[in-house]
């Protein structure tokens, strides 16, 4: 278990002990990036309100929850997404995704997968991409590489089979990259700029480096 694990896992027990203060630690760790899932399904506009009433269950359930720090990721995201979909039907349709991510970088950890995968992208851009992929695979990807799922957990939150969810990552990820080659509003224009190229080739770098991640659990 990696040491980001380990504390959050110790910090979840002595939230169940009805340590406050561990409660906190757990919420400033996991909140960043499961409000950036929650963001994938509902919005920027709704996504704090969803992600509040999430963070009600998981308080009022957490006696009953069992698990190291990845279960507890994983029963979170599930709770989120639950409140997520129950919001949709409210509302009728899936919005589009938009909003500023930046708070999920801040808490990325220096060799975190998520964090690297997301400085890669560029801050405001992953979920304006993830935006135009199809809803299976949108989540997918924001599960296995924002919220720092393996494939068994993610399958476990979408109930889908792990294999999948890793197909449907794999090709929400060719398809980001394909995204990025062709730039905002199609193929880039002969004789673009430097600093574009420079800055695709740095973007299109980062999501082969996302796939190439995912596929170590396959």
């Amino acid at each position: 278990m990696q040491g980001d694990d380990a504390e959050l896992t110790v910090a979840v027990r002595a939230a169940q002990s009805g340590d406050e203060t561990a409660f906190r630690t757990v919420y400033r760790t996991v909140q960043p990036r499961l409000l950036g899932y929650v963001r994938t399904l509902v919005g920027e506009a709704d996504a704090e309100d969803v992600a509040s009433e999430a963070w009600l269950q998981i308080a009022r359930d957490l006696e009953r929850f069992t698990g190291d720090a990845d279960r507890f990721r994983g029963w979170a995201a599930t709770i989120a997404r639950n409140r997520a979909l129950d919001h949709i039907r409210m509302r009728g349709r899936r919005p589009a995704i938009g909003g500023d991510e930046s708070e999920l970088a801040a808490r990325a950890a220096d060799a975190d997968t998520a964090g690297e995968a997301l400085e890669a992208l560029g801050t405001g851009r992953t979920l304006a991409l993830i935006a135009q992929l199809p809803q299976d695979q949108a989540e997918a990807v924001v599960l296995r590489v924002v919220v720092g799922l393996d494939a068994k957990s993610a399958a476990g939150v979408l109930g889908k089979r792990p294999g999948a969810v890793r197909t449907a990552a794999h090709r929400g990820l060719r398809r980001l990259a394909e995204l990025v080659t062709a730039g905002p509003g199609g193929p880039p224009a002969p004789g673009a700029g430097q600093d574009r190229r420079a800055g695709g080739a740095t973007v299109s770098s980062g999501v082969t480096q996302m796939r190439a991640r995912t596929q170590k659990d396959m």
